[in-house]
């Protein structure tokens, strides 16, 4: 009986041993699967999540929409701060949802070495939640505005409602070098959907508002000034 007792809690205990190494070759094999997944897409991160589960390095996080003539790639940037005199930060930069097109010049094959930006600020954001199914919405942008060189460079972003869904199409006109590029994209219904649900997500982080909302209470009450918004991307979007 004890011989019987003893060669049962061997094959236990062997058959636990197997099934945790099994376990682990799994969680291994599952680790190295989502590493392929974030590098090859959506998520993907500069180092490898640590032993402590933290991440190293920044985060690119951009939506990817690819078509038959050109593709588009859907990225928030997060604002940046200034430290006052006092201590306290204040947002220098507020953030944009930035739009990197790009040609095609094969099946599935798209030339990232020609592409074209155009950043949305928060409020241009607020248009594109508002859109319904059947609304159009189209946003210009200049560098030199309002100043003597205004129509050197110029870029218009449109989004047009069709049957399917929506037609995003971009415009570089560039009267120095003279020269017209044109990007058109369609996207689907749920293509638009994912990137209104989005941005209308990144909208409170692109204006720092995740930074002072989970601040510590302070008891003193703080001054804030008004900046201009429509020439704070313009460095971001012209640089290719």
């Amino acid at each position: 009986m004890m011989k019987l007792s003893r060669s049962l809690l061997s094959s236990r205990s062997q058959l636990s041993e197997k099934l945790i190494a099994g376990e682990a070759n799994y969680v291994r094999d599952g680790l190295k699967s989502h590493v392929l997944i974030s590098q090859a897409g959506m998520s993907t991160t500069g180092h490898d999540v640590s032993a402590k589960g933290s991440l190293g390095g920044r985060i690119f996080a951009p939506y990817y929409v690819y078509k038959g003539k050109a593709a588009f790639s859907v990225d928030p940037v997060l604002p940046t701060f200034m430290k006052l005199d006092s201590g306290d930060l204040k947002v220098k930069r507020k953030g944009v949802i930035l739009l990197t097109f790009a040609p095609a010049i094969g099946e599935r094959k798209y030339d990232w070495a020609k592409k074209q930006h155009f950043a949305l600020s928060p409020t241009e954001v607020g248009s594109l939640l508002t859109m319904g199914p059947r609304d159009s919405s189209e946003f210009f942008h200049d560098p030199a505005m309002l100043s003597s060189n205004a129509g050197q460079m110029r870029k218009s972003l449109s989004i047009k409602a069709n049957a399917d869904g929506f037609f995003i199409s971009l415009n570089v006109a560039n009267n120095i070098l003279k020269t017209n590029e044109r990007f058109v994209v369609p996207v689907t219904t749920a293509e638009f959907a994912v990137m209104k649900t989005a941005c209308s997500f990144a909208l409170p982080h692109l204006m720092g508002w995740d930074r002072l909302t989970n601040q510590l209470p302070i008891s003193r009450t703080e001054s804030s000034s008004s900046s201009k918004v429509d020439q704070q991307f313009l460095d971001l979007e012209w640089d290719k």
